[in-house]
């Protein structure tokens, strides 16, 4: 059964935890099992606290004894990356320069919510320092390595986050993305990650690189990512620059299909030197595209390397806040501020 478990994911779990053939315990146990049996060979975690977890779990299975199931998620393992708050663990972000103590019993806006939908948090996942690169490693809990080769990178910043989904080490996961930060772990681990548009997902406090970083799912399906999406864009009133409510069901026409839709793709945006197996996976991907009915257009954006502009960016940080100077000419020719 704990094989069985290992490779289900969350709609799955919910399914049987709603006809009563497997309880939050159990699979938490089992989860929590398979971190103890395999992160020794990626340090995706850096933080695990089975009797805390193990008391999610419980409440939740008794909710669900008592009829009264939470939320969307409810008993399903969530592996955190350690960039969002916890109230009950540390959030040090992989730095020394943060006082453990005082980022204890405060609450992101995704673990707000998830907890509302009665998650179970597996326990915090590696980053790198803020977060601010694409491998992950730091000087508190040293390298994250891939879950596919050890002796490779898991990607990064939310590393440890898509070694986990990748390992059923927690079928859904936190993640953060400026310049990749979950879309680079997700494709170097193989499982669904997922950037949502700036502002989609409440995120507070704000990143060091300000509206380039934004919170988001790490799944091993689209469904799952769908189902995460539905709960951590619940409003939060602590993101000012969050963007109004849309009430968006992710999950509601993802059976639909792609029958009709135009798709552009482009193999190498016009400038990338690509691999001859990275080619031949792209390719292959877009006959699937044709083959589920959609047109494809093959384009060419003529990119040149944006890595200079993407560096003035990234590197500028959270831009301060500063007055707004309106320039005026007076009648007279005079220039006033």
């Amino acid at each position: 059964m704990s094989h069985n478990v290992l490779q289900m994911t969350a709609v799955e779990l919910l399914k049987n935890y709603n006809s009563k053939k497997l309880s939050p315990v159990e699979v938490t146990q089992i989860m929590l099992d398979q971190i103890e049996r395999l992160d020794k060979h990626t340090n995706a975690y850096c933080l695990v606290d089975a009797e805390t977890t193990l008391n999610f779990a419980k409440e939740s299975e008794l909710r669900y004894q008592q009829g009264n199931a939470q939320g969307l998620v409810d008993g399903v393992p969530v592996a955190v990356k350690d960039v969002f708050l916890t109230p009950m663990w540390p959030t040090v972000k992989g730095s020394k320069t943060i006082d453990p103590k005082s980022t204890l019993n405060k609450t992101a806006p995704c673990t707000a919510a998830l907890t509302r939908h009665g998650y179970v948090p597996l326990g915090k996942t590696t980053t790198p320092e803020f977060g601010w690169k694409g491998v992950t490693d730091n000087p508190i809990d040293g390298v994250t390595n891939n879950p596919w080769n050890p002796d490779k990178t898991a990607g990064g910043s939310s590393g440890g986050s898509g070694a986990a989904v990748a390992l059923g080490m927690g079928p859904l996961a936190l993640g953060t993305d400026a310049g990749g930060s979950i879309r680079i772990p997700a494709s170097f681990c193989g499982v669904v990650g997922l950037k949502p548009s700036f502002g989609e997902v409440p995120h507070w406090p704000a990143s060091p690189f300000g509206t380039l970083a934004h919170a988001g799912p790490m799944t091993w399906t689209v469904e799952d990512c769908a189902l995460m999406m539905n709960v951590i864009t619940e409003p939060d009133h602590r993101d000012t620059q969050a963007i109004p409510r849309r009430g968006i069901d992710y999950l509601q026409d993802l059976g639909a299909g792609i029958k009709g839709w135009k798709i552009a793709v482009t193999p190498n945006l016009g400038y990338v030197d690509l691999e001859a197996d990275v080619e031949q996976a792209f390719n292959e991907a877009v006959r699937v595209l044709e083959s589920l009915g959609a047109t494809v257009v093959h384009v060419d954006p003529s990119f040149s390397d944006p890595l200079s502009a993407f560096g003035h960016l990234f590197y500028g940080g959270r831009p301060m806040p500063c007055a707004i100077w309106v320039k005026k000419t007076a009648v007279n020719g005079s220039t006033i501020s």
